[in-house]
């Protein structure tokens, strides 16, 4: 960043938004300046206040951390504001800063974009190639739609807005609400709960057969930085442009059962782990081919291991239970 950089981290305070401003700071120069708000003081489902706070602040580059997000439970229960919350904030967000000069914005989307049998490992060609996975489709299509977003900002008004499409994440920051959240930070609260009440089995929802793919957050954040700073003439050289997405992701899956017993590890539960099989899975398998971010070179670097103990020191330390 040889310049002066104004950056704008939309939701700074998740998961992902927060690592983001962590591996910024991390790199950072004199020149480099975050400008960040709270959702108490920027709603970004309101267009007038989001246009405003552009005007007011003039960033020259933009992260898209935030989100409505949730696992399986999440998405079935609140379909309505998962699409209507995601859509207001990206439209919101991309326009806003098209508005007022900020030429380079990055949209953080998810591997819920790509067709629920979709071929494995999953590439960015197979973006509306077939039926999303019924469970999260409101979510999947307003991801698909933020997407396009940028690229039609791109195409018109010859905006640089790229999109980084990352699979399963953990790590610090992340919500482990008891309904709410996704499958890691609920199993470690489930794990958690059962070992201090000395609980002689948990049981976890669906058949376990089910594999994911999991990446810790500060490289998804690592990622997002990465894909950023390229130089125009390298990311349009890798993507098309209508189809400028690009996937981050681990490189490898496992299945819910193997997680699960990776998890229990992790925070030294001991007792029975079994699974209701009359409760959903979701997609069968969602592994993403990370083949075309590797080859610019980046690489993650926190295995599953690792990540799951700091993920779990990080819930012991700042979970409200």
């Amino acid at each position: 960043m040889p310049h002066t950089q104004k950056i704008f981290v939309a939701g700074h305070q998740g998961m992902v938004g927060s690592a983001i401003v962590r591996t910024l700071l991390a790199q950072g120069t004199p020149q480099t300046h975050i400008v960040s708000r709270t959702h108490a003081e920027l709603d970004l489902c309101n267009q007038q206040a989001v246009l405003d706070f552009f005007a007011q602040e003039r960033p020259t580059q933009v992260y898209l951390a935030a989100a409505k997000v949730g696992g399986i439970h999440a998405n079935n229960t609140y379909p309505a504001d998962f699409i209507y919350d995601n859509l207001m904030v990206q439209a919101n967000v991309i326009h806003a800063a098209h508005t007022h000069g900020a030429q380079k914005l990055l949209f953080l989307g998810s591997s819920c974009i790509y067709p629920r049998l979709a071929p494995q490992p999953m590439r960015e060609d197979a973006l509306l190639t077939g039926a999303l996975e019924p469970t999260n489709e409101p979510y999947a299509v307003a991801k698909i739609a933020g997407i396009k977003l940028c690229e039609s900002y791109n195409r018109q008004y010859g905006r640089d807005y790229r999109s980084v499409m990352p699979t399963n994440l953990y790590g610090p920051g992340d919500n482990y609400h008891p309904e709410n959240s996704h499958v890691i930070p609920a199993l470690i609260r489930r794990f958690h709960e059962a070992k201090v009440a000395n609980a002689a089995e948990v049981v976890i929802w669906g058949t376990g057969t089910p594999r994911r793919e999991f990446l810790y957050v500060d490289d998804m954040a690592s990622a997002s930085v990465f894909v950023m700073q390229l130089s125009l003439a390298t990311y349009q050289t890798h993507t098309l442009p209508m189809q400028s997405h690009i996937n981050a992701g681990f490189g490898s899956d496992i299945t819910i059962d193997q997680l699960a017993h990776a998890v229990g590890q992790a925070v030294g539960y001991s007792g029975r782990i079994t699974f209701d099989a009359s409760k959903p899975d979701g997609a069968p398998r969602k592994w993403m081919d990370s083949s075309r971010l590797n080859a610019l070179g980046w690489q993650p670097k926190v295995s599953l291991g690792e990540g799951l103990s700091q993920a779990y020191a990080d819930f012991v330390k700042n979970a409200k239970i």
